[in-house]
């Protein structure tokens, strides 16, 4: 009887020790995560069976005191976790019961790339996975600065843009899209970001120029225009060195003479007058050009006068806004406070991650006119936008997904076109009017207070209603000062 219980017991060992068996699943292809977001490392039991009551270890391979989180007993013990990791691991209870053991990890930094192993042990039994995590920091966009001519009458572009990781591709490109040569190229490395720089030389006018910078799966692009005037400009400048200084040289000579010989004193008069023409005309060539910027600034007053003409009330629709946005009673200011707002619509889409809000009235035919004063913060952008546009997750602002805009970001204003375009502007502008021509399908930005033209969208398509569109940057803004409508025109 002994030897039968004995034989019963064992075989009931046998029989539980081979149904918990499991395999622990992780992912074949590498896990990408972007610095500065949260990422998810996939792990799981299969068959799915419960995973609570079992011990969860997650660590990194090849790296002294290497534990990211350790999950036993019911209980979460960090205890001896690696400083790097504290406050960012997160085990998703609910989905331990499914036999999903994936760990959340936020706020994701470059240092964190590497081989993890999530390791699950049973009372009888125990399995890992390996998890390769791949991170990308995404830069600053490129900046394209102009260098000049050289002897030739090449024009000198610099195209640089820093904050990335891994190493990113930089490439020139020309209207067509065809790869242009770089004359000079430079990487540095600071800790644990790259930055680029290289340089070319352009020859042709008339061509739009782009600069892209990429990694695996994100991509930056400036993009500059080098336009006839500009080497007409350089081909002016040159003729008229070249005649200063033949005149130059031909009155030295003369005078040369002059002094010598004490002859040829009517010829030496001749050259004298030649040279007063010749300065006549460059004076005249001079008043000619004032006159042209003088009419330019009697023509920029004259636009901003008539767009005036056409302001509409602006209301922003708090119930269209990012949660962290606080939107006046009155709907005429907007500020970012770090703490999310419940909506009165609940229905209403509104945006998630961009700082973004809509106003009230959309307008789908004539012309629209608003003014926003945007003095004292740092982080803006404004413009139009259609109804339909999406307001979920990343968003990229240029015509093609629905945007119309212009702000400011890390110290540069831009116009968000489909490759972004970097604006020179010598004041930074105080209040900001938007001026919207539906029927001509155009879109002008104005310094209100400098009455001088930032920058126009031409030859659009809306196709539906247009909407005002204001924002304070994405995700985050520690910039109390809010965007204001402002009503007062003076």
């Amino acid at each position: 009887m002994k030897i039968i219980c004995l034989t019963l017991l064992i075989i009931s060992g046998i029989t539980d020790s081979v149904s918990e068996q499991y395999e622990v699943i992780g992912s074949a292809d590498p896990v990408f995560a972007v610095a500065g977001e949260d990422v998810i490392l996939p792990c799981s039991v299969k068959p799915s069976i419960s995973v609570v009551n079992m011990r969860v270890e997650w660590y990194r391979l090849n790296l002294k005191n290497s534990q990211v989180h350790l999950y036993d007993d019911n209980v979460d013990k960090n205890k001896d976790q690696s400083q790097s990791y504290r406050g960012r691991t997160k085990l998703i209870y609910q989905e331990l019961q499914r036999g999903d053991a994936s760990l959340k990890l936020s706020s994701v930094r470059v240092s964190d790339e590497g081989l993890y192993k999530c390791f699950i042990q049973s009372k009888s039994w125990y399995d890992d996975a390996i998890v390769d995590v791949r991170v990308e920091a995404v830069g600053r966009p490129p900046l394209i600065t102009i260098g000049g001519f050289d002897h030739s009458g090449g024009l000198h572009l610099q195209c640089e843009s820093e904050g990335w990781y891994p190493e990113p591709d930089l490439e020139w490109l020309d209207s067509e899209g065809v790869s242009l040569s770089s004359e000079t190229k430079e990487t540095h490395r600071n800790k644990d970001r790259f930055s680029v720089k290289h340089t070319i030389i352009v020859h042709h006018s008339d061509n739009k120029i782009h600069c892209r910078v990429r990694l695996r799966h994100h991509m930056l692009e400036a993009l500059v225009t080098s336009s006839s005037n500009i080497f007409h400009s350089w081909r002016t400048s040159v003729i008229m060195i070249s005649v200063a200084v033949v005149l130059t040289v031909i009155a030295g000579i003369q005078i040369a003479v002059f002094a010598h010989k004490n002859k040829d004193h009517d010829r030496l008069q001749n050259e004298k007058r030649t040279l007063q023409d010749k300065h006549s005309q460059l004076q005249d060539k001079k008043r000619r050009l004032q006159h042209e910027r003088d009419q330019l600034k009697t023509v920029i007053p004259q636009a901003l006068a008539h767009s005036r003409t056409h302001k509409v009330k602006v209301i922003l629709d708090a119930d269209t806004a990012h949660p962290c946005l606080i939107v006046s009673d009155d709907g005429k200011q907007v500020r970012y406070e770090n703490r999310e707002t419940e909506r009165v619509d609940g229905d209403k889409d509104r945006f998630d991650k961009y700082l973004g809000v809509l106003g009230k009235d959309g307008f789908s035919s004539g012309c629209f006119y608003f003014e926003v004063q945007v003095k004292g913060q740092t982080q803006w952008c404004l413009g139009g936008t259609r109804e339909s546009v999406n307001r979920k997750g990343s968003i990229r602002r240029c015509p093609g997904n629905g945007y119309w805009a212009v702000g400011l970001f890390e110290c540069e204003y831009w116009a968000h076109e489909s490759s972004d375009v970097s604006l020179y502007l010598s004041v930074k502008p105080q209040r900001v009017g938007v001026f919207v021509d539906n029927e001509n399908g155009l879109i002008s930005f104005y310094d209100v207070e400098s009455m001088s033209h930032i920058y126009s969208f031409t030859g659009q398509s809306f196709n539906e209603k247009l909407y005002p569109f204001v924002s304070l940057g994405y995700t985050s803004n520690e910039n109390p000062t809010p965007l204001i409508i402002c009503d007062d025109y003076c």
